[in-house]
């Protein structure tokens, strides 16, 4: 579990891809001076670019991780190359204050930068989602994590397929995202929160993943008047 909060920006240092197996593995070196691995121990979690992943060997700056296939299909680290920054979150403890929202570190799609626009010493940054249908997770003034890092909604439109989030100053000095531009892709997770809501009212309503999105006002219309049709003489 993770906050969203991106604690280091951190260098992959070197990349090996294994043709046979398609899987990768990585070394991220981390800034001088930085305690993220101060604590670390081989088997932790370390989420990099919002992506939950294992740590199997470490020194005083850097860490190695192995990215399996599946990760590599998924999210955008099979795009990475050496040189390449990434956002670095280790996983939460019991004991630490909650500032972004419960990050699972597990990536749901990738999503298109459609475009960049400054907005004062702000940046708005729109977005169109590889899978389409995680839309209906992403609502206005809600919480999702690009490349892990905890942002709010700012728009959505449905219609056309796109969101937007704004990228304070402050985050633009702490995260990737804000060396990114239009064409870049960044790994989305939506808020788990949403997904438990849809299981739930998919059950509520009799209906399977795939009727859960329909929307719920139409689904109680449906009923309704099967009912109303079945009461009749």
């Amino acid at each position: 579990m993770f906050t969203g909060i991106v604690e280091e920006i951190g260098v992959i240092s070197r990349l090996e891809n294994d043709a046979a197996t398609g899987s990768s593995v990585m070394t991220v070196s981390i800034p001088s001076g930085s305690n993220l691995l101060a604590d670390c121990h081989e088997g932790d979690s370390i989420a990099v670019n919002g992506c939950c992943l294992t740590v199997t060997s470490f020194t005083n700056d850097s860490f190695t991780i192995g990215v399996a296939p599946e990760t590599l299909r998924i999210t955008n680290l099979g795009t990475l190359v050496e040189s390449s920054r990434v956002n670095l979150e280790r996983a939460v403890r019991a004991d630490t204050r909650m500032g972004g929202h419960f990050v699972q570190g597990h990536v749901d799609t990738t999503a298109e930068i459609l475009s960049v626009i400054p907005d004062g010493n702000a940046l708005t940054f729109r977005f169109q989602p590889k899978k389409r249908e995680f839309l209906r997770y992403i609502v206005y003034k809600g919480f999702i994590a690009i490349d892990g890092t905890s942002l709010t909604v700012t728009q959505v439109n449905d219609d056309e397929g796109w969101w937007e989030i704004m990228l304070i100053t402050y985050s633009q000095e702490r995260v990737v995202m804000a060396k990114k531009g239009k064409g870049d892709t960044v790994n989305i997770e939506v808020d788990m929160m949403a997904k438990y809501a849809e299981k739930s009212l998919a059950g509520i309503l009799g209906g399977d993943g795939a009727a859960a999105s329909i929307p719920l006002l139409e689904k109680i219309v449906e009923r309704v008047v099967a009912k109303s049709q079945g009461a009749k003489p």
